[in-house]
């Protein structure tokens, strides 16, 4: 094929492929035209790209090509619009509407701790099976509180915040099975209530809310969220409601897994607060005072700017074009 002789006979129809693509409005006969010429500089550009390799004419019709076919798709969501959109509507709005199960994951979680806590220091034969005397002195004289201050606080903050944002992540992830939810909730207040008990059994009870309260209040809080994400995905495969089952898992896993990005940013929040609060010399008042501030936000973000964006009609879902068809029909 004679590229010179090719491109001179479809310069026009190139031309106008062009011209047209970069109009702001078209009329309904224009638009007939765009995607005629849109169909035909396809083939062109196959053969051309066939015969005769990379070329100046073969890229100028790329091009066009590419115009016009952003007038047909739409160009992907601004950036700078798709992030505020994200944080202001979306992620509060999907945190909302979990707020009713956080509340009751977090009530059974601190209701199987204390009930634990309670039943090993009322019987020593339990603590006494747990580790042997001198391993539970260790524990309260030295280990709980050298667990925080053994490492740099930089190092600490980044392991506890990665091992629990995969915590969370894998909660709502395996959310669809039920049990693992569980199997976090079970292993969260099991380890708080052994540590309890001990710290209680030895008289440092005091010592054990200093230490675990300044970051736990957002980080368990965080947790309980992960649970209740995952719970609810199970739900929606348990009860679908008029929605078919695949469906509902696909509008509750798209509108929660975001949860998961959220709560990254939130036990970040209480990894910085663990590592460098708890284990400080501050008053525990202050470090108390800290803590609270920061789950004070996250709840306030949760209920406050999650309601507001609920009520205009958010779930946390993508829009529907984003989303594409939820069934398909006919015609």
């Amino acid at each position: 094929m004679d590229l010179d002789a090719y491109t001179a006979a479809h310069r026009g129809e190139w031309e106008r492929l062009a011209h047209l693509a970069a109009k702001r409005r078209l009329t309904g006969r224009e638009a007939d035209e765009l995607i005629e010429l849109f169909q035909t500089g396809s083939a062109q550009l196959s053969t051309i790209a066939s015969t005769a390799g990379e070329s100046i004419p073969g890229e100028r019709l790329s091009v066009a090509l590419s115009r016009a076919r952003l007038r047909f798709t739409g160009a992907s969501d601004n950036p700078l619009r798709a992030v505020p959109r994200f944080f202001v509507l979306q992620l509060p709005a999907a945190l909302y509407r979990l707020r009713w199960v956080t509340l009751a994951v977090a009530v059974a979680t601190i209701g199987i701790a204390v009930l634990l806590a309670a039943w090993i220091n009322g019987d020593h034969a339990v603590l006494a099976a747990l580790a042997n005397q001198a391993d539970l002195k260790k524990l309260v004289d030295s280990d709980f509180v050298d667990y925080y201050r053994e490492n740099p606080a930089a190092s600490f903050t980044g392991q506890v915040w990665t091992n629990n944002a995969w915590v969370a992540a894998q909660a709502i992830a395996f959310g669809i099975t039920g049990i693992y939810p569980a199997l976090v909730i079970i292993q969260n207040a099991v380890n708080v209530g052994i540590d309890a008990a001990a710290m209680f059994a030895y008289g440092k009870g005091d010592v054990f809310f200093s230490f675990v309260l300044p970051h736990g209040m957002l980080e368990l809080t965080s947790v309980f969220v992960a649970a209740a994400a995952g719970f609810r995905i199970f739900w929606a495969w348990v009860a679908p409601g008029p929605r078919t089952r695949s469906r509902a898992l696909a509008e509750e896993g798209r509108a929660l897994f975001i949860v998961a990005i959220g709560l990254t940013m939130s036990l970040f929040v209480s990894g910085i607060v663990e590592g460098f609060v708890t284990p400080s010399h501050l008053p525990v008042w202050a470090k108390l005072l800290i803590g609270a501030g920061a789950l004070l936000a996250f709840l306030a973000y949760m209920l406050v700017v999650g309601g507001r964006a609920a009520r205009a009609g958010e779930t946390g879902d993508l829009d529907e074009a984003d989303r594409g068809a939820t069934q398909l029909v006919a015609g």
